[in-house]
């Protein structure tokens, strides 16, 4: 057990000097990163305006006060009386410096400049203006994260429209939904997604979602999709006038509209605001030590907030974004990384399980790497340590947070000792506090955010937002509840034991249980189903050193249903895959007589949870005892 709490990274210090955080502490004369956190959420109005002067954010008309707590922390104002266009701080670099450089699957490498990706951003915006789209409009953005759906995303928003965030992968079903919630207006999109040489139909399933105009981008240059009279080809669309006047905005006004699931069936809808981005930038700026000089991939999607915090903390950091429009699961993948000279690799657990199990990335040149940033679920030790070795022992930066908070409340650095699969330090300008089941601090237990920060919501579409965050009934309610839970080792690390509500988190992707199990409640011989999820499993045996989640099923059949459970399994997958999402898979079925409940008729997943993992780590046992 010491062995596994011993630092595998200890930065040298020439490598603490060349960081981010060091010139920050150099500046305001602090000697060490404790004394550094402390200051942050001492005076968090100094910290933020410390860095957004050090960002260089840009402002139409300056803010007249850092933040307006007059209302409370829950509803705190940020910026106050400022106008701004969070888009034009992305485009302070030089204009020859790259911007993008991306591949397609099976292409060659191709870069744009900052000078190539604003004359597209503003072509968007021109394009928009000229269609009469207003600003405040909600406009859908629904294809692969390439360099295009960059200039998209940015152009929607410096011409003062809303993007509403949707992943690609989902149904049509799932589409129309966040369609819906946000009040489209519009939407792009793409004919086909290309992978592993097969053309997966995207503009099919928006027509089917019943989706507004849509402008559609094509793999290809000759697309042979029919469109709707109403929608538009992209070449058609697009203005070629390459100047645009940022519109400017509020700081409280919306630029994105991201989804995020909860207890219940319909997804969050969470608004970011003008504000937002600089989260995401000093998190990049600080955490994960972005520098102009610094090339960023991670494997993500504009419909999940990592595509968007992407573009933001590369951008306004200055630096590169690289793109790979393909399956990251690949060693293509991992040759794009090495052709693009990677520096900071974001990736999410499941698929470094992938890379170590097919053993793809073998004998790769990524000394490149300075880095490397792990998000979206739980990781394990061993994982983390093979991802190390991929780039001779260069650190991973946990980082965990949300959509709603903008980037992360708990995270790693480059100035402190790397200890696979932990967290070392709550993010700068903000803190948490864990509290047991009684509402008591202690060192285990649920995360509980102590706010104000940039970043933080203040609102949701379509649910009570008070309810969500902060009405848990707890003596102290300026805390955030963020349900997550936490463990603090005695070294002063964390670690993190997923959700510890009934929200999931399958391939980096929330989701809650209500949903999964409104979509199998549907298939004909299903009486009623609990989803939970699990620590990663294999042949039967849970991993002790933690993991991605794993969906497992609880089902209660008809008496009647004249299927096996293998064959029962197959038929929920299908389910899922069709109205939610292919990428959730159903990692063990278990058909009991009754569903564990209580007085008030409340399904309890967590004693299901506990009974499944008792099963499993029973197997694990007479595992060891059988293969001693």
């Amino acid at each position: 057990m010491h062995q596994e709490l011993s630092p595998v990274w200890v930065p040298s210090i020439e490598q603490i000097q060349a960081t981010n955080i060091a010139a920050l502490m150099q500046d305001l004369k602090i000697h060490t990163y404790a004394d550094l956190h402390s200051w942050s959420i001492r005076d968090r109005a100094a910290f933020w305006d410390v860095m957004i002067q050090r960002l260089g954010i840009r402002f139409q008309e300056p803010y007249t006060q850092i933040v307006d707590l007059s209302q409370g922390v829950e509803f705190s104002q940020w910026l106050v009386n400022a106008r701004l266009n969070i888009v034009e701080s992305c485009f302070q670099a030089s204009e020859d410096k790259t911007a993008i450089v991306f591949q397609s699957e099976g292409g060659s490498l191709h870069t744009w400049t900052y000078k190539q990706l604003q004359s597209l951003t503003n072509r968007v915006a021109n394009s928009l203006v000229e269609l009469g789209f207003q600003p405040g409009d909600a406009i859908a953005i629904a294809m692969p994260m390439t360099a295009e759906s960059v200039a998209i995303y940015l152009g929607i928003i410096k011409a003062g429209c809303v993007v509403v965030s949707i992943a690609d992968s989902f149904a049509a079903v799932e589409i129309a939904t966040r369609l819906h919630i946000a009040n489209t207006k519009a939407i792009f999109t793409q004919d086909f997604i290309c992978r592993g040489g097969k053309q997966l139909p995207l503009y099919s399933k928006v027509i089917e979602a019943n989706a507004p105009k849509a402008i559609v981008l094509s793999q290809h240059s000759a697309s042979t999709v029919e469109l709707r009279s109403c929608d538009l080809t992209w070449s058609d669309f697009l203005s070629p006038n390459e100047i645009f006047d940022a519109v400017p905005m509020s700081p409280t006004a919306h630029i994105n509209i991201l989804f995020s699931s909860g207890t219940t069936g319909e997804p969050k809808a969470i608004p970011w605001t003008q504000t937002t981005p600089i989260k995401c930038t000093v998190d990049g700026h600080l955490h994960q030590d972005i520098h102009p000089s610094d090339v960023v991939a991670w494997s993500t999607n504009v419909g999940w907030m990592m595509g968007p915090w992407l573009i933001f903390a590369s951008l306004m950091n200055r630096a590169t974004i690289a793109l790979y429009d393909g399956a990251p699961t690949t060693r293509e993948y991992g040759q794009f990384i090495q052709a693009a000279q990677v520096t900071i690799l974001g990736v999410v657990p499941s698929l470094v399980r992938v890379w170590k199990t097919t053993n793809c990335m073998q004998e790769l040149n990524w000394s490149a790497i300075k880095a490397f940033s792990s998000t979206g679920e739980c990781s394990n030790s061993q994982d983390m340590q093979y991802l190390m070795s991929l780039a001779s022992n260069k650190p991973v930066i946990e980082y965990c947070g949300g959509t709603e908070i903008g980037g992360a409340y708990i995270t790693g650095t480059l100035v402190q000792p790397c200890i696979p699969a932990t967290f070392t330090t709550p993010a700068l300008g903000l803190d948490f506090t864990i509290l047991d089941a009684d509402g008591h601090s202690a060192d285990e237990g649920e995360a509980f955010i102590i706010p104000p920060s940039i970043g933080l919501s203040t609102e949701l579409l379509n649910k009570d937002h008070h309810q969500i965050y902060f009405a848990d009934g707890l003596d102290q309610s300026s805390l955030r509840r963020h349900g997550d839970y936490l463990k603090r080792l005695p070294n002063g690390y964390y670690q993190m034991g997923g959700r510890a509500d009934d929200t999931m988190n399958l391939g980096g992707i929330k989701i809650s249980s209500a949903e999964i199990e409104q979509v199998l409640n549907t298939v004909v011989g299903i009486r009623e189903t609990a989803a939970i999820s699990t620590p990663y499993h294999s042949q039967g045996i849970v991993s002790s050193e933690g993991g991605p989640s794993q969906l497992v099923v609880y089902a209660v059949v008809e008496p009647n249903l004249q299927k096996t459970q293998a064959e029962l399994k197959a038929v929920l997958q299908i389910a899922i895959a069709q109205r939610l999402n292919p990428l959730f898979k159903i990692c063990d079925l278990v058909i009991v007589e009754a569903l564990p409940r209580t007085s008030s008729n409340k399904v309890m997943r967590r004693v299901l949870r506990d009974q499944f993992n008792t099963i499993h780590s029973k197997r694990c046992t007479a595992w060891n005892l059988q293969n001693a």
